[in-house]
């Protein structure tokens, strides 16, 4: 349902938050890494994801990404909006621009409901609440081996 940019944005700031109760700020070199993505992309992401306020950066030697107790109470949602917009809590599931509640495509409802569900755990997940599960090693960010 994500794009693959949304899906790394959300796996760097839970990464992120995970690390930043303890004062630190992480590299993209570090982030990259335990996101599993490329670093390249990761860096663009990281762009958006601190131009919407959702993450701050600090330049210099003891810089790096981070997120404070601000940042730590966002909704899930906020990421998923910053980098794919609304329009996955509104596009059809076949991809059909005509798609609506009076002409509905073959999974609309079943869809809709997806999409509404989705929503709601969205809205009600903070970013905060993920990085603690992650510092606490109840979840994972990378492929178990």
């Amino acid at each position: 349902m994500f794009s693959k940019s949304c899906e790394y944005a959300i796996r760097a700031v839970i990464y992120i938050a995970s690390e930043s109760k303890s004062g630190r700020k992480l590299s993209i070199q570090e982030i990259h890494e335990a996101i599993e993505a490329p670093e390249h992309f990761t860096a663009k992401i990281l762009q958006i994801l601190s131009r919407n306020r959702i993450l701050s950066s600090q330049k210099g030697v003891h810089g790096g990404f981070y997120i404070d107790k601000i940042q730590g109470e966002l909704k899930l949602i906020s990421v998923v909006e910053a980098i794919d917009g609304k329009t996955l809590f509104t596009g059809c599931g076949l991809g059909l621009k005509q798609c609506s509640e009076t002409e509905p495509c073959p999974i609309h409802d079943k869809f809709k409901a997806i999409r509404n569900n989705l929503r709601k755990m969205l809205e009600e997940t903070s970013i905060e609440d993920l990085g603690k599960k992650l510092k606490s090693g109840k979840t994972v960010l990378k492929t178990l081996q």
